[in-house]
């Protein structure tokens, strides 16, 4: 099993003819992802590395089954591209665009709801189930993304596409694996976050454990602590939380446009006091996580 994306993950690129998606396209097909085609409106009838491309997404729905949508366009044109896919009727929309508008991303969120269709994103890098499928640039070239992302038992969800790898990295090398990696995004705003994903790895069987790379500001760690706190789930989480230097500087970001503290609350160290009194550990260092999940692996 795996959550999200699997070996029959059917799914379309959105801006497939601009630069960076061409290269990603081309790093899933090598991976073994199922990409089915594209869409750049006004090319129709081209080819991206052998595969269609449409003017809309309507064209690929219309005639077979799109699992999922990678949205890979500018930000003036990523809400429509992805409200487009929502309401053709794709179940999964993975937004890589970043700096597109709160206001925007807002209304792609409520429409996402209204249709049932799950947004990751935007300004992630996508997700990945080992072995399976890659839906986005997450894990880079196939030859790399092997090396970092083999199959195990740990999931991993992350703020930052770069230190997703990272950590999936290091559960490689340590033996553990990985079932499913999400790059969530950095943004304010996003469609998956944290707490709403752990339901789908605590149904996951192949899932023993997760990895969060975690930073301050927002409210996702506050949800995910309250969420474990309800839920009773079991599954044994270990976190990193970075930036811890910024405690000290309200209103200063430093990354990713959600980095930012604009009082206590959004602070590493208030965040890091509620992740452990829900029972998940927060490692000092990002190289802790392999051997802290282990330990804890060792107690259920």
């Amino acid at each position: 099993m795996s959550i999200l994306v699997d070996e029959r993950t059917t799914f379309i690129i959105q801006g497939i003819t601009g630069r960076e998606a061409v290269t990603m396209t081309r790093e899933c097909l090598d991976y073994g992802a199922k990409v089915i085609g594209g869409v750049t409106p006004g090319r129709s009838g081209r080819k991206v590395h052998g595969l269609p491309v449409e003017d809309t997404v309507k064209a690929f729905t219309s005639r077979e089954r799109v699992d999922a949508a990678v949205v890979s366009v500018p930000p003036a044109f990523a809400a429509d591209a992805a409200l487009e896919a929502i309401v053709a009727g794709v179940p999964l929309v993975v937004i890589v665009t970043e700096r597109i508008p709160r206001k925007q991303v807002a209304q792609i969120m409520e429409v996402a709801e209204k249709y049932g269709t799950r947004i990751i994103g935007p300004n992630c890098l996508g997700i990945i189930s080992p072995g399976k499928s890659r839906v986005g640039g997450l894990g880079g070239q196939a030859e790399s993304c092997a090396r970092a992302f083999k199959p195990g038992k740990i999931g991993v969800m992350s703020r930052s596409g770069g230190m997703t790898v990272e950590i999936a990295n290091s559960l490689s090398e340590a033996g553990l694996g990985v079932s499913t990696a999400v790059s969530i995004g950095g943004d304010p705003i996003i469609g998956s976050s944290y707490a709403e994903l752990m339901p789908l790895f605590d149904a996951d069987a192949d899932t023993e454990a997760i990895a969060i790379y975690s930073e301050p500001g927002g409210r996702a760690e506050y949800e995910l602590a309250e969420y474990m706190a309800k839920s009773g789930s079991t599954k044994p989480i270990v976190a990193f939380m970075a930036g811890r230097f910024i405690d000290e500087m309200p209103g200063m970001r430093f990354g990713h446009a959600g980095t930012i503290v604009e009082g206590k609350a959004d602070t590493a160290a208030s965040k890091i006091i509620n992740l452990r009194d829900v029972g998940i550990t927060v490692a000092e260092r990002i190289g802790d996580i392999p051997n802290l999940l282990k330990e804890k692996l060792s107690q259920v």
